[in-house]
């Protein structure tokens, strides 16, 4: 419990300076990332608990990278995380899940997400800001990677790269669960400031 309180405590604190250095107000913020007023005003007091699509359009709207809306202050020059200390961001009906691992930092920091697709289940994900480049590397099992309406099969042991500012959708295929590591690359610039 009082993990999730200091989480959603950073969140709060990040959203913040986030907006601030951007200089937008709630409302402003709001429009733009279509989230209520009132969601962020809860989010900005700790109060909030966003789902993962909110928090997706909140940072491609302040040009920042989901987890440096997450990150607390810096631990020292290595990082290792455990997948099962991580929560999930998304859970799908079926199982499926996808965890936010880390995010490199410097001048165009890198995602590095940890998902699980069950048979049939999808994730659609709205197009990110220009420059974003997402790989699927499917490490077991098999998935549909659909971008700006076109499937592409990924099987274990194969990779596959695009341009993030499509809509495109992750799709666990075959009768096992598909296991992938994806990367999300952040073009140099605003959205590399925590």
């Amino acid at each position: 419990m009082a993990e999730t309180a200091a989480a959603l405590r950073a969140l709060a604190h990040n959203v913040r300076a986030a907006r601030t250095r951007a200089g937008l107000s709630l409302d402003e913020l709001g429009r733009r990332a279509q989230v209520s007023k009132g969601a962020l005003v809860a989010l900005e007091k700790a109060q909030g608990n966003p789902n993962f699509a909110t928090l997706v359009r909140l940072a491609d709207t302040l040009g920042v990278s989901v987890s440096a809306l997450m990150e607390g202050p810096a631990e020292g020059r290595v990082r290792v995380v455990a997948a099962d200390a991580v929560a999930p961001l998304w859970t799908g009906e079926r199982g499926s899940e996808a965890r936010l691992m880390l995010t490199t930092s410097g001048p165009a920091p890198v995602e590095v997400w940890r998902w699980r697709l069950e048979p049939g289940e999808e994730y659609p994900s709205h197009p990110h800001q220009a420059g974003v480049v997402e790989t699927v590397s499917v490490t077991a099992g098999r998935m549909t990677l659909v971008v700006d309406g076109t499937e592409y099969p990924v099987e274990a042991g194969q990779t596959a790269a695009f341009d993030g500012d499509t809509p495109h959708t992750y799709r666990g295929a075959g009768t096992e669960s598909c296991h992938l590591v994806m990367t999300v690359h952040l073009p140099p610039g605003p959205a590399s400031t925590a």
